[in-house]
């Protein structure tokens, strides 16, 4: 007996979202999946998820599968998110970069930029406002929506909530109704692009000296984590530095990357 025609047609998107961009959602998390995929149907006149899920495999409705990406993909973000992390990027990692004639950093699940502007804080508050004109911060996500809002810097205020007074008054600028905008000193080190990370090997010329890439290796299947870990090893300096979440254990994974403390690691020397 075959599946209903609703059930299979969000199994056959499940699988295109694991195929396309290596994103996995559970069974357990079927609810949340139809949730946003309602909304790409109620944008695109899409009756039921059957034929969603045969315009999706398609191939030819371009703008209906950066809708299902974006909608699928995480975007809960704020500033300063889990500060135990962001003190041993200052302690260890920052100090081992201070000499540095440029600065390379990859936010690589970067959403709409409040990471990657967040380390530019840090850095300019451990090393010195100098620091930010040899710092180079490349943020990276695989939906265009928020690649283009990391781009305008302008968030709401309860994005800031755990920016520190301080911080929010010396980098930030009013920018309408309970909205900041970042300091142009922050935006000039700050770039972003949209990019998968399934899409292997990785396109950069210079390699960088730490990477982050935070609350999204547990949306993929462990074979894509471990591609995905190596080749972030691959463009990353040898000595260089891997930050994830506190909550993404990749301790058990045969990759390049030696942990060091919670949520740090780093890639061998060859």
């Amino acid at each position: 007996m075959s599946a209903p025609p609703d059930i299979a047609g969000c199994d056959a998107i499940r699988g295109w979202l694991a195929q396309r961009c290596g994103i996995h959602y559970p069974q357990h998390k079927t609810d949340l999946l139809r949730q946003r995929l309602a909304r790409v149907q109620r944008a695109f006149t899409v009756p039921d998820l059957a034929e969603l899920a045969r315009r999706l495999n398609a191939g030819t409705h371009h703008d209906l599968q950066l809708a299902v990406l974006h909608a699928a993909s995480t975007n809960h973000t704020y500033f300063f998110r889990e500060a135990e992390v962001l003190e041993a990027f200052c302690a260890r990692i920052l100090p081992d970069l201070a000499g540095r004639d440029e600065i390379r950093i990859w936010s690589a699940a970067s959403s709409t930029g409040d990471e990657a502007y967040t380390l530019a804080i840090l850095v300019a508050e451990t090393l010195g406002m100098a620091a930010l004109q040899r710092l180079r911060i490349l943020g990276t996500d695989i939906s265009a929506p928020v690649v283009e809002q990391a781009e305008q810097a302008i968030f709401p205020e309860q994005r800031l909530e755990r920016v520190p007074p301080e911080l929010r008054r010396k980098y930030f600028e009013p920018a309408g109704l309970a909205q900041y905008r970042i300091r142009q000193e922050l935006r000039d080190c700050c770039t972003f692009r949209q990019m998968n990370l399934k899409t292997t090997p990785y396109p950069f010329r210079k390699a960088f000296q730490t990477v982050f890439c935070r609350n999204i290796l547990y949306y993929f299947e462990q074979a894509d984590q471990l591609a995905t870990l190596n080749a972030i090893s691959d463009v990353t300096e040898p000595g260089g530095w891997l930050v994830t979440s506190v909550t993404e254990n990749i301790r058990d994974l045969p990759t390049p990357w030696v942990p060091v403390e919670n949520g740090i690691y780093r890639k061998a020397m060859p």
